[in-house]
């Protein structure tokens, strides 16, 4: 008889945005006449930049042609992009990377799960909360995790509490944990890391012989100077940190599909006999076993997005969605909403008005105001009492948004 993996079977019921997607079809059908705005789930609306689409076309038609036709390519991802990301993105930031340590994959959602391939289950695994929650059900599904309390958590896995008083972002523990997930700009807070606060966990993942898995797809979101983009401008990180990218935000690729995740040769973890293995060896072996690589008109794209044109474009469309935060979080502070983010990430962090939670405050905005958004009890216990919205809107509809939240939670 086939068997199930049982450990699917802990998981909380529903994936918070599927639960999402049943709620709003649900009043969609009841209210066909409502003009619902979907500020919730993180998907791009403005089109991809067009110097972009130029690659993106001219890569197409390459392959229509028997003398410049590409099949299979390198599972690592193509040099051409490699060395545009180690020229463009990382060595303006004091970033030097070798090109065995960069691979191209098809979504940063995707590596941060399957790099758990390569980690042994007795690995302890700590985690924000709130928090993107991939990173929690990743590690229920291959068993890491044991069952799960009343509140949500998992005996196996460590929390790291992500409240008000320590400004969204978690402190080092006092336990020892082996592998630690951090993102900034964080992904549902819209708060963004000191460079001492990333410094303080590099010295702790030195200190305990641990490794950081750093989610930065956001970070071409910051605007204000002095902020980390990356996490290997802090001293030691390529020793002890896996760095996760994503095209997805930044340049629209959503329904493209393109992303990278930097494994420095320096870093190492223990085999059973005690022996230093470097994660830069095991990852490319997992991803040429399990991984065909990403299309070549995809990578000839992404490779556009860094040429001057390219990235002109880009930039006005993160400036886009900026100004669409901007709207957001001033109109509902103005308003008398206490508000976090959306200055240096696209996501607002609202706290729910008079102690409601935050599934009802999602009913009332839905029903209400006909505007859906994404609770923060969905990202982690911690989460109860706040609220997301997302800057990845039309212009219209935002400040629609925003006025009719006002007019009827003020």
């Amino acid at each position: 008889m086939a068997r199930v993996n049982e450990h699917y079977l802990k998981l909380n019921a529903g994936y918070l945005f599927p639960e999402i997607g049943r709620r709003v079809r649900a009043f969609a059908a009841a209210n066909p006449s409502s003009k619902v705005i979907r500020l919730g789930i993180g998907d791009v609306t403005r089109p991809l930049p067009p110097a972009v689409l130029s690659a993106f076309h001219d890569a197409v038609a390459e392959l229509g042609d028997e003398k410049t036709f590409m099949g299979y390519g390198p599972e690592q991802g193509y040099d051409f992009l490699i060395d545009t990301l180690i020229e463009k993105a990382y060595a303006p930031l004091g970033v030097h990377l070798q090109r065995s340590e960069v691979f191209i994959s098809d979504g940063s959602k995707c590596d941060t799960a399957n790099i758990l391939d390569i980690f042994a289950l007795d690995n302890k695994v700590a985690i924000g909360d709130p928090v993107y929650p991939v990173y929690n059900d990743t590690n229920v599904m291959i068993g890491r995790s044991g069952p799960a309390d009343e509140r949500g958590y998992y005996r196996g896995i460590v929390y790291l509490p992500c409240t008000e008083a320590n400004g969204f972002f978690p402190d080092v523990p006092k336990e020892k944990v082996d592998i630690v997930y951090l993102c900034s700009p964080n992904n549902p807070t819209g708060t963004v890391a000191t460079k001492a606060q990333l410094q303080g966990w590099v010295d702790y993942a030195l200190a305990n012989d641990a490794v950081i898995f750093f989610d930065a797809a956001y970070e071409a979101f910051i605007t204000e100077a002095g902020y980390p983009r990356s996490i290997y401008e802090m001293e030691g990180a390529k020793r002890c940190a896996v760095e996760f990218r994503s095209f997805s935000k930044t340049a629209g690729f959503t329904g493209v599909r393109c992303a990278l995740t930097v494994v420095p040769e320096e870093v190492t973890a223990k085999s059973p006999a005690g022996e230093r293995v470097a994660l830069n060896k095991l990852w490319n072996r997992r991803q040429t076993t399990k991984f065909n690589g990403v299309s070549y008109p995809v990578q000839r794209a992404a490779a556009a997005v860094y040429s001057d044109e390219g990235w002109r474009q880009t930039k006005a469309i993160v400036d886009y969605y900026m100004q669409n935060a901007k709207i957001i979080r001033e109109g509902l502070a103005g308003a008398g909403f206490t508000v976090y983010g959306g200055v240096n990430a696209p996501y607002i962090w609202l706290k729910t008005p008079g102690g409601i939670s935050s599934w009802d405050l999602f009913d009332r905005l839905l029903v209400e105001c006909n505007v859906v958004g994404t609770p923060g009890s969905g990202f982690g216990p911690s989460g109860e009492g706040f609220f997301r919205l997302s800057a990845f809107g039309n212009r219209d509809d935002v400040v629609e948004a925003v006025e009719r939240i006002r007019k009827t939670l003020r």
